[in-house]
């Protein structure tokens, strides 16, 4: 009689630990954050991270880091999206603003600007008013620069009159259409 309760206590005192553990999980991700050269994201109200798989569809006007892997649909009407250098998005992308340090597969609508930092991969056509790419980021598609317009939120079709330019980028080169 007297073993089991020592082991229930033992147990108990085991679990009510448990509880400020994640404190340290959180400060060991702030040791990575801190630990990068490049910052993961100080305003990103949700963020997934590297060991996490989601499939399906995101949508909401907050803030997003995603350094895991996503497969679906992402709307963020007055958000931001940051794939981080370790993400990997499958997806068709509405935003306010994305800045792509991982790999992105899908079409980018970035209703403000879109951000392709040297460590950025993409396959997919973009839609943007502002475009910033750095020396070594991968893009494999179509750009398509509109200003002086409203981009509508299906992706691709605009109204308005404004405006359009269409840039093909393939082996390195941007040429004029």
């Amino acid at each position: 009689m007297w073993k089991k309760e020592e082991a229930k206590s033992q147990g108990v005192a085991e679990s009510s630990p448990a509880l400020p553990t994640a404190s340290p999980a959180m400060s060991s991700a702030a040791a990575r954050e801190g630990s990068t050269t490049l910052p993961i994201s100080g305003r990103a109200s949700a963020c997934i991270s590297q060991g996490i798989r989601i499939k399906g569809e995101v949508t909401g006007s907050e803030d997003l880091f995603i350094d895991g892997h996503f497969e679906g649909k992402l709307n963020l009407t007055n958000g931001s999206l940051t794939v981080g250098p370790n993400g990997e998005v499958k997806a068709d992308i509405f935003a306010r603003e994305v800045i792509v340090r991982g790999r992105v597969d899908g079409k980018i609508v970035g209703r403000e600007k879109i951000q392709l930092w040297s460590t950025g991969n993409v396959a997919g056509d973009l839609q943007t008013e502002r475009l910033a790419i750095e020396d070594g980021a991968v893009l494999r598609g179509r750009v398509e620069i509109e200003t002086g317009k409203p981009i509508d939120k299906r992706f691709g079709a605009s109204a308005g009159s404004g405006k359009t330019g269409t840039v093909s980028i393939g082996s390195g080169s941007a040429v004029d259409q």
